[in-house]
């Protein structure tokens, strides 16, 4: 199975950017506005400049309380891990568990088509291993 599969099954396929410039401010009332946990850093809406998540904001402010008048880049995640529709969900689930991340953003050469969480990867293999169950059940009760 393929992480544009996994997309396609996505309600929605909403990515919400903010720009470097943005305060920190604005970054959590975004990120509460969409009940999401990271939020894709692009200057232009298509392009991947970084990643900033709750973790971002949390860690920061616990080293430097005055993070909430700084801007997004400050505390932004530069070097983005990144994949494409092709990616494989089992390579991608072991990058996300090696690297320790929630978020991916799926991307087509430069240009940014989607995200891949944590969640919408276990809901894929949930979803997988219910669908196998079903199958066998039926296999069994025909014989």
């Amino acid at each position: 199975m393929r992480i544009g599969d996994v997309l396609k099954a996505k309600a929605s396929h909403e990515v919400i950017t903010i720009g470097p410039d943005a305060g920190v401010r604005e970054l959590i009332a975004k990120l509460a506005e969409h009940n999401v946990g990271a939020l894709i850093v692009s200057s232009d809406g298509t392009s991947v400049d970084g990643i900033v998540s709750e973790r971002d904001v949390v860690r920061h402010l616990h080293s430097d309380g005055t993070v909430i008048n700084n801007t997004v880049q400050a505390i932004m995640t530069a070097v983005v891990q990144t994949c494409d529709r092709e990616t494989q969900v089992d390579e991608l689930m072991k990058t996300m568990t090696d690297r320790r991340v929630r978020h991916v953003p799926v991307v087509e050469g430069d240009r940014l088509v989607g995200i891949i969480s944590i969640g919408d990867v276990v809901k894929h293999r949930i979803d997988q291993l219910e669908f196998e169950r079903d199958q066998l059940d039926s296999y069994v009760h025909q014989t």
